[in-house]
């Protein structure tokens, strides 16, 4: 909230700081954050000191930003330019095109999913079912794997696609047996616990501290719903929290937003001076989360 004089009141600098001690927080991690959430709809580009400003705001070290930010470009997500004494970071072609799939999965409604079996060549099949694991599979056996219909069957792979059939009130049971599903429902309370507080005081924050806590709940909901295998909620128990979850972040993340952007427009810069306008990126995301999800009121 925002005290009578502008300033930051204790609810605020609390909240910041609870979230923070709260959730492993790493430098890389929370810049591909930032890139994702502010950085990219507004042209890609950033100058450092952007970032290091950004970045401070959560207790990351300009020393951890300036290493983290080498090392995304080593690893072929950001390439640097200068101007003159100045340093300016932008996503790779490649890193655009990864970080506009994952923003269609959290900003966007929930993405359907079919069944889908995978039998892989017995030569490679250990490398292939780990591979199908990141993507949400479960092993049925050493070369058979179970899973979500995202997306194209990887080559050199055989894929079945399946629907349930009339005994589907047994979906839970087999996802029971199968998957472990206690950390992703842990991750999803964790998430809700950090920023139900917040959408009871989102009205009023001054810009720097929505732009703050906007970054963080991307970032908390970004990491729990990649590592989600997404099942379709046919095959979930009933008290799955992981739409209360989205619904939560829709709410907060609108209730951000105007004054996010206001903080980005007014603080961020890149090679020409201010950021560029996101044009219709930020108001596309907007559009899909309030018709994606339940409206929840601010208490």
């Amino acid at each position: 909230m925002v005290a009578s004089d502008g300033t930051r009141t204790e609810d605020t600098l609390q909240d910041v700081a609870r979230i923070v001690a709260s959730m492993p927080l790493r430098a890389a991690g929370f810049i591909v954050t930032l890139y994702g959430d502010a950085v990219g709809p507004h042209g890609g580009e950033v100058w450092i000191g952007t970032i290091i400003e950004v970045c401070a705001e959560v207790g990351i070290s300009e020393t951890l930003v300036r290493t983290a930010v080498s090392r995304l470009v080593a690893a072929g997500q950001l390439l640097g330019q200068r101007r003159g004494r100045r340093s300016f970071y932008r996503l790779t072609d490649t890193a655009r095109a990864e970080f506009d799939a994952a923003a269609r999965l959290i900003y966007g409604p929930p993405d359907p999913a079919r069944w889908r079996f995978v039998y892989a060549p017995e030569t490679g099949a250990e490398a292939w079912m780990a591979q199908l694991e990141t993507r949400g599979f479960a092993r049925l056996r050493p070369q058979m794997a179970v899973g979500p219909a995202r997306g194209a069957v990887p080559p050199g792979l055989l894929g079945f696609d399946a629907s349930a059939d009339d005994a589907a009130g047994l979906l839970p049971d087999f996802v029971a047996h199968l998957w472990d599903l206690t950390p992703h429902r842990r991750a999803y309370e964790a998430f809700l616990a950090r920023f139900d507080p917040v959408l009871r005081r989102a009205a009023g924050l001054t810009d720097r501290d929505a732009l703050t806590l906007r970054l963080l709940l991307v970032h908390d909901w970004r990491r729990a719903l990649l590592a989600d295998p997404r099942l379709p909620s046919s095959a979930l128990p009933r008290d799955w929290p992981g739409q209360q979850a989205r619904d939560l972040f829709a709410a907060l993340y609108l209730a951000l937003a105007h004054a996010a952007e206001s903080r980005i427009a007014a603080r961020f810069e890149a090679v020409q001076g201010g950021i560029p306008d996101a044009g219709d990126a930020v108001a596309a995301r907007l559009s899909s989360l309030r018709n994606a999800t339940k409206p929840l009121a601010m208490q």
